[in-house]
């Protein structure tokens, strides 16, 4: 299967009195539905590659799976218009699979229309993901000060195009053990999350997750539910991720920028 992350663009540049056709990658955004026994969970835009890793952790993130081994078969659908595209997913889960009882239909119902923000949304994330608790971490301030650099080594389709978010998941000592990108950072994070479950590392709590752009409340929330105890953002983040990290007793950091960063939460884990 051919590379499907970048599209070839013939573009006109300028940099000086006239302009110049040239060629271009463009980050490619596609379509990719996942189903569940035949019957369509959600339907994301993201950049094609890592396709299995966005599908489980996918699925974690929705409490549908536990582990690798509540995924009985991972299928790609033929697309019969388009057959050189692989934008279908078909799940068939295990028994053991906590999301088997057709669970997922009424959360991803009740998720759609139920308002939750603020303090009730914590609360209700803290009812499947409690705080994480006490630990030993003293991270050295230089393996932070030298994440930025180590994601951007690993960020092949960005050096290409510029167009991608990333996420990366390193060991207490700054070592990659993978790095994702796509259009969506979201998925960028499940991506990196997907291969931990698929490769049987969960729970994340001797980790550090590292993402390229700023810090929402879903990516907190994501890193809490792999029990991942450090978030480092090259960006800020939200008030609510914030609030979140707080309460969940998980390390944020934002704004690193070369031996420069903001601790948000969790400033114990930082060796002083």
């Amino acid at each position: 299967m051919k590379d499907r992350s970048s599209h070839r663009a013939r573009v006109l540049r300028y940099g000086g009195e006239a302009g110049a056709r040239v060629d271009d990658q463009l980050a490619a955004e596609e379509p990719l539905e996942l189903r569940i026994a035949g019957q369509p969970l959600t339907l994301m835009m993201r950049t094609p590659g890592h396709d299995r890793d966005l599908a489980l952790g996918f699925l974690f993130g929705e409490g549908i799976i536990r582990t690798a081994e509540d995924v009985k078969a991972l299928t790609v659908v033929p697309n019969g218009e388009h057959p050189d595209l692989e934008n279908v997913i078909d799940v068939e889960l295990a028994s053991s699979a906590p999301g088997v009882d057709r669970r997922w239909q009424r959360n991803f119902l009740s998720a759609s229309s139920c308002g939750l923000c603020g303090v009730s949304s914590i609360e209700a994330i803290h009812e499947t993901a409690p705080p994480l608790p006490d630990d030993d971490l003293a991270i050295d301030p230089e393996v932070i000060y030298g994440l930025d650099a180590r994601l951007r080594e690993e960020q092949a389709i960005f050096a290409r195009t510029g167009g991608l978010h990333a996420a990366g998941l390193f060991t207490l000592g700054g070592q990659p053990v993978a790095v994702r990108e796509d259009i969506g950072r979201h998925n960028a994070v499940d991506k990196v999350i997907g291969y931990a479950t698929g490769h049987g590392l969960l729970p994340l709590d001797r980790h550090i997750l590292m993402v390229s752009g700023r810090t929402s409340f879903e990516i907190v929330q994501k890193a809490l539910q792999a029990r991942i105890p450090v978030l480092v953002a090259v960006s800020a983040p939200s008030s609510l991720a914030r609030d979140l990290a707080q309460s969940s007793n998980q390390t944020l950091i934002g704004f690193l920028r070369g031996r420069s960063l903001n601790v948000y939460s969790g400033r114990r884990r930082i060796r002083s």
